[in-house]
């Protein structure tokens, strides 16, 4: 098959919403092909390889914004998930699935991590700073890098975590923000990037409710997301 309208079908997919035996025949060629070349690519690494080709094009024309970051989990509803998976506690034990996200001061993904629903963002805070797409800067020269959150992330061993990373922590609540923007007009509330962040995947439909079965294919769906994002974000610049 053509891989320019294999790689169509599998953003019609993701954009849609729509089961990957619903893919329109005529336009895209066999539904189950498709799906066996996005499994295939999601095992040769081709949607993360394209998130850090998206990554490194940004940031050679606007640049990473390393100096202020943020981090957050988010829950969507997972009810045919057989793994990574798990019970919901604000949603009535149902199964729901946890997305734990990294940007950078502008938004851009820079690490994703899947999870069952029933972990604590803590419990992903490690991994999610270990599993960057792309290197952090070091050596002479590098910044500082600042990294948001809130509350959920003030407890001692989070924050040792994040020291043991040298990250500079800032840890608030969303109302502190608001109160302290009142106080100094100057101040640049920094956290809700990554709110924004996790709105911007949400609006890819397939992404909104899992029903991939396999945590692969749901990873491999929020990783080329996360590449398209990047993408974007650098033609809005610069297009």
């Amino acid at each position: 098959m053509d891989p320019r309208k294999i790689f169509e079908g599998i953003i019609f997919v993701l954009r849609t919403g729509c089961q990957w035996k619903a893919l329109p025949q005529k336009e895209f060629g066999s539904a189950s092909s498709i799906h066996q070349y996005f499994l295939e690519w999601k095992r040769q690494r081709v949607f993360i390889r394209l998130w850090r080709k998206g990554l490194a094009e940004y940031d050679e024309m606007e640049g990473i914004a390393w100096s202020w970051q943020s981090i957050d989990g988010s829950m969507v509803k997972a009810p045919l998930a057989l793994e990574a998976v798990g019970a919901n506690p604000t949603d009535r034990g149902k199964n729901a699935t946890k997305r734990s996200l990294l940007v950078d001061g502008n938004g851009i993904p820079l690490s994703l991590v899947v999870s069952g629903g029933q972990r604590h963002d803590v419990a992903l805070l490690e991994l999610t700073l270990d599993q960057l797409v792309v290197e952090r800067p070091s050596g002479k020269g590098a910044p500082k890098e600042h990294l948001c959150a809130d509350k959920g992330y003030a407890e001692q061993p989070a924050q040792e975590s994040l020291l043991e990373r040298k990250y500079i922590p800032h840890v608030k609540q969303r109302g502190e923000e608001v109160a302290v923007k009142r106080k100094n007009p100057r101040y640049r509330a920094r956290r809700w990037v990554v709110e924004r962040a996790h709105s911007w995947l949400n609006r890819y439909r397939k992404l909104l409710v899992r029903f991939e079965k396999l945590a692969a294919s749901y990873e491999g769906l929020l990783e080329l997301a996360c590449a398209l994002i990047t993408f974007r974000q650098t033609i809005f610049i610069y297009g």
